[in-house]
């Protein structure tokens, strides 16, 4: 059996929508929701909610404690997904590649530039190909969304684009 951490920590992949307030919020992780909505079959997925922000809200202090996160479930499994905002999610993701240049973990970020609670939202999208990557690709740290793995470090948010750019990785197996 397959076991996959995933860390929380917000973002518009888990906001929700405060119809006193009508805007979107970060109430607390809505993951398993979206879990609920997978078929994973011969895969024990194990959610740790770590924080609850949208990602210009992030610290440093909060980073860190990403890191140290990740850090201590490298301990427990070789394939992490961290949810995470996508206006900081590069900083983040520069920082994990940094501390943790020898990870034995496949370590992935993703988040979504529409809530999963919208219509046309690519969270479950970018959720399902994150849980899936984080099997398959080697140890590092990668942003995976709209169909693509992206490798740190040098990744960053196409705004124009709507989505992340960097070196792609295309192969993993062996010819």
């Amino acid at each position: 059996m397959q076991h996959i951490e995933i860390i929380t920590t917000g973002g518009t992949i888990e906001k929700t929508y405060d119809e006193v307030h009508q805007q979107l919020f970060n109430h607390g992780s809505i993951v398993q929701r979206m879990l609920h909505r997978l078929q994973l079959k011969e895969t024990r997925v194990h959610v740790r909610e770590l924080m609850s922000k949208d990602s210009l809200h992030i610290t440093d202090e909060d980073r860190l404690l990403i890191l140290k996160t990740v850090e201590a479930v490298t301990q427990l499994t070789p394939s992490i997904v961290v949810l995470h905002g996508t206006d900081t999610l590069s900083n983040t993701g520069e920082l994990l590649h940094e501390h943790l240049k020898d990870t034995s973990a496949s370590i992935v970020l993703t988040g979504a530039m529409r809530p999963f609670e919208m219509k046309r939202s690519d969270a479950l999208q970018n959720l399902t190909e994150a849980l899936l990557a984080s099997t398959l690709l080697p140890p590092g740290v990668y942003c995976v969304m709209h169909a693509q793995a992206l490798r740190f470090p040098g990744v960053r948010k196409d705004i124009q684009r709507g989505t992340f750019v960097g070196e792609r990785v295309t192969n993993t197996m062996p010819r």
